[in-house]
């Protein structure tokens, strides 16, 4: 092996192989156990939310694999309407094009075209992550099979009268000029104005104020609300106002919807431009106005001072306006919440239009009912009640966007506007007994790109033909998720499952947090604290990366700030850490928590595991090669120590898998191989390899083999690279056969039974451990290094101490390099002795020419003084109110962290110059 551990020469080669030799597709006859990979934008790339979902769904499809099950791992792309269209029009645009150059037949040619050549990178991306989706069934949401499933649904639908078209509110891109869904539109705080207008009364006695952050939207009011119950405006109710700069007349309504203690306690109502207006409208019988085009310029519905004008620039001159007629009471500066469409940057208008709908509340009763009675179960089970909250407040889905790329709506219209709807205009002509002279246009809409995902768990398997696939794995296993879609995915394929398949589409929902960078914020673009899971792996030059965050923002005026925050937090830009070390951080986050920080900390500790287990893996493999192993008939108390520890992480591992807790099956695995195998078990070993002992030597070999080998397959799952390498190495020795790790048999733990001599054994060797440590501990408080002999002195304990130092007094002696030791009685001196306890028994190091009293007692004011300087520090911030108000909250816990850490050390520290200050005379 070589020196030191390099992923980069090893992981694609692994990769490359398991892929070609076909582990990935299902096989065997084991249980089906199938996950379902949510398709992500084929304009996309690897983000660190997908890394983090890979790695839980890859960690528990290997698990399952290596336990027999025949396992399905179903990959695929969306089509994503929105984002490639956009993506596919702004190379056009750099072509000198637009799409409508080339009419929307061209236009979507150019977007297949496009897909085949660039399309997908992401599937290479999921590679580097070790993904082992069976690619040979990669499935894409407008290919030929999907897209006969999704016109099934539509007409099946339709047909039932589920599926219908009218004009109801949606949210508005007027960039894009289309219909967008809640998670197309992101909605942040900004800096904006309060506009308060006086609405006359009709009959010229008095007005009534109400407050708008939208004055343009005014020109569309059809009333004006109070609270039922506000005696101020009693008199008023039923009674007309005159709406400014319009020539018309709106009625008083009263609505407990009002509150009545925010502003004057009057509300505009505009049906046509505000969702909870449009409620308003729908309880009162308003009529609806629209005032605005497509392109959010003003329609010919308001006075024609106004027609064809941008609605920000009609705004301006809006407010000019009532200025100067006297109506403009004030205008207040107000922070409110922008909706903007996440790809144009658009702000978002509701808007009055034309749309195809589903008919919900058939589908959402037996998916309610489906998770009611336990046939469906959320992990951590506290989602289903965000489930249950969405479903029982669910309104009908907008499923039309007014795009050229997607699957178009199979329906078609006459002349005089007759609708046909079919699988194709042939299928629809004959269901209509339509003549091939009657003449049919294709309606110009596409379908929301949920509504083909919604069907993803049953189409990708050949719904509608009944193949083989789909009866063996539908309903799939487990759905693995983030809690943002629980509403947009989950709950539609729920409903559209049981509908089409009169079954769940999965038997559980695990639903992980969403990954924050270090300091708790979202991970964004705009704010520059992205990071790309591929440079994590291969690691990225600093200019290279500070390019990286610059060159996608929405916002050039953020360069100079996020150059500076890139600059600072990676001087040296992030070096290479391996796909495993990504892996495994990744599964130590994979908490019950809703927000996840990353921390490249973590990275550094994960990556330094890799070597930690590369370097055990030499220690074995030159103790072993080419000597003598067999299995002890009675193995040494080490060994069984560490085969019981062993026998625990594999139980322990085992029943956090099936939790879906990957976060302690991480933290179990790290802590066995790391303080238990390589910290103690190897250091344990030595006395015995450099014995003469042949017979105990070869049961040594055996066990450092054995449990080698069954950590690996314990950890294959998480950290498939690394155990895929080493393993390979190690298995002759064991006479184990089999082409990859991947395939051999998860680990099974032996069951516990209490009063076992085991238990005895492990109780010994943590009393040997606690002995050295308690020796190690008194080297590193008195700066004595690991090498030079000591003497130890041993007082009180009991006969068990006794006993137990008589059987482990080599190993101590070595492993603690100890010349000698003594029992002392209770008389004995040892003010001039550290001291170590282990339960009763003192352990004793004679300080007495053991370190220079006075070198040692400079270095620690030294370091006491800067310790204090630094809890002063921490101290002086947090006493700084204007800090602990201001900064975010991360930091602050930080700082508080930084200040007990500080004080910690200074305590210890004044403790050993006490202690050393009693040597001086």
């Amino acid at each position: 092996m070589d020196k030191s551990y390099n992923p980069r020469t090893i992981e694609q080669r692994w990769y490359q192989q398991w892929e070609e030799r076909g582990y990935f597709e299902p096989a065997g006859n084991g249980q089906p156990y199938c996950i379902m990979l949510p398709p992500p934008n084929v304009t996309g790339s690897l983000h660190m939310g997908h890394a983090f979902q890979d790695t839980i769904m890859d960690a528990l499809t290997r698990w399952r694999r290596m336990k027999g099950d025949n396992t399905l791992w179903q990959p695929g792309t969306d089509h994503a309407g929105i984002a490639t269209q956009m993506v596919v029009e702004r190379k056009l645009q750099a072509e000198g094009r637009s799409r409508h150059e080339l009419g929307r037949e061209g236009f979507v040619g150019a977007v297949w075209q496009w897909k085949e050549q660039s399309g997908d990178m992401i599937n290479g991306q999921m590679r580097r992550l070790g993904a082992s989706v069976d690619w040979s069934s990669h499935r894409f949401t407008m290919d030929d099979g999907l897209s006969h499933a999704v016109r099934t649904v539509f007409v099946r639908l339709f047909e039932e009268g589920l599926i219908y078209r009218g004009k109801r509110l949606v949210n508005w891109d007027p960039v894009l000029r289309t219909a967008l869904s809640d998670l197309e539109v992101l909605s942040e705080e900004e800096n904006g104005k309060l506009w308060h207008i006086r609405y006359p009364m009709a009959n010229g006695n008095g007005d009534l104020v109400v407050a708008t952050t939208r004055p343009e939207t005014m020109l569309g009011d059809t009333a004006v609300a109070v609270h039922p119950e506000d005696e101020r405006y009693q008199d008023l109710i039923g009674k007309e106002l005159r709406l400014p700069l319009s020539n018309r007349t709106i009625p008083v309504i009263a609505d407990e919807y009002v509150d009545r203690e925010f502003g004057s306690g009057c509300v505009k109502i505009t049906p046509a431009h505000d969702f909870n207006d449009y409620d308003i409208g729908k309880r009162h019988s308003l009529p609806l106005i629209n005032i605005l085009n497509p392109d959010a310029t003003l329609n010919d519905n308001v006075p024609e001072a106004y027609r064809g004008m941008d609605r920000f620039k009609a705004r301006t001159r809006i407010v000019a306006d009532l200025e100067q007629l006297g109506l403009l009471e004030r205008i207040d500066d107000h922070r409110l919440m922008i909706p903007r469409g996440d790809r144009s940057q658009a702000v978002v208008e509701p808007y009055l239009t034309d749309q195809w709908y589903v008919k919900i509340a058939p589908l959402a009763e037996p998916a309610i009912a489906a998770v009611n009675d336990g046939r469906i179960t959320f992990v951590p089970n506290n989602w289903s009640r965000t489930y249950f909250d969405w479903m029982n407040r669910i309104d009908d889905w907008c499923i039309s966007r007014q795009l050229w790329w997607g699957h178009r709506i199979p329906a078609w219209y006459d002349e005089r506007g007759t609708l046909y709807v079919g699988m194709d205009e042939q299928d629809a002509r004959q269901r209509a007994g339509l003549d091939p002279q009657h003449t049919l246009t294709q309606d110009e809409d596409v379908l929301d790109t949920w509504f083909s995902s919604a069907l993803w768990p049953f189409s990708t398997l050949g719904w509608p033909l009944e193949s083989a696939r789909l009866k063996q794995f539908y309903p799939t296993s487990v759905l693995v998720t983030g809690f943002d879609i629980i509403f947009f995915w989950v709950a539609r394929m729920i409903m559209l499952g049981l509908k089409f398949m009169d079954d769940v589409p999965f038997r559980t929902v695990y639903i992980h947090g969403l990954i924050r960078d270090g300091h708790g914020q979202k991970m964004s673009k705009s704010k520059g604290n992205v990071l790309d899971p591929i440079d994590l792996i291969d690691g990225i030059e600093l200019e290279d990366l500070v390019q990286k965050r610059i060159s996608g923002l929405m916002q050039p005026h953020m360069s100079p700030a996020i150059e500076k925050a890139t600059r600072t937090e990676f001087p040296a830009g992030i070096p290479a850490f391996g796909t495993d070390a990504l892996r495994f951080t990744f599964a130590g986050l994979a908490t019950a928590g809703r927000d996840i920080r990353f921390d490249l900390g973590r990275m550094e500790g994960n990556r330094n595991f890799c070597n930690k287990l590369w370097n055990a893996a030499r220690f074995v493999l030159l103790q072993t090669a080419g000597q003598h192993i067999a299995a002890a008939a009675q193995p040494c108390p080490v060994d069984r120590w560490v085969l019981a520890r062993m026998n625990q992480m594999i139980a322990a591992v085992e029943s956090h898998f099936a939790e879906f807790r990957l976060d302690l099956a991480s933290q179990a695995l790290y802590e066995f191989i790391w303080n238990e195998y390589c910290d103690w078990y190897l250091e344990f070993t030595k006395p015995t390899l450099q014995g003469t002992d042949e017979q105990a030597k070869a049961g040594t070999r055996h066990t450092l083999l054995t449990v080698l080998e069954t950590t690996l397959r314990t950890l294959h799952p998480i950290m498939p690279f690394i155990s895929e390498e080493i393993w390979q190495r190690i298995r002759g020795l064991l006479g184990i056969s089999g082409d990859s790790i991947m395939l051999q048999e998860f680990p099974r733990a032996r069951p516990a039974v209490s009063g076992t001599p085991e238990a005895g054994i492990e109780q010994e060797i943590d009393w040997l451990r606690d002995v050295i440590q308690g020796i190690r501990r008194i080297r590193a408080e008195l700066n004595v290094a690991p090498g030079k002999p000591l003497q130890a002195l041993f007082q009180s304990g009991g006969e068990r101490d006794r006993d137990l130092l008589h059987r482990y007094g080599d190993i101590f002696s070595q492993l603690a390099r100890i010349d000698s030791f003594e029992w002392i009685d209770e008389a004995r001196d040892t003010a001039q002795c550290a001291v170590a306890l282990v339960g009763d028994l003192k352990i004793l190091v004679p300080l007495k020419g053991l370190v220079d009293v006075e070198a040692e007692l400079a270095r620690l004011r030294k370091q006491l003084n800067s310790e204090q300087s630094m809890l002063a520090k921490a101290e002086s911030k947090l006493a700084d109110r204007r800090f602990v108000e201001n900064a975010p909250g991360p930091v602050v816990e930080q700082e508080k962290e930084r200040q007990a850490a500080h004080a910690a050390n200074v305590i210890n520290l004044r403790k050993q110059y006490r202690q050393l200050e009693s040597l001086r005379d």
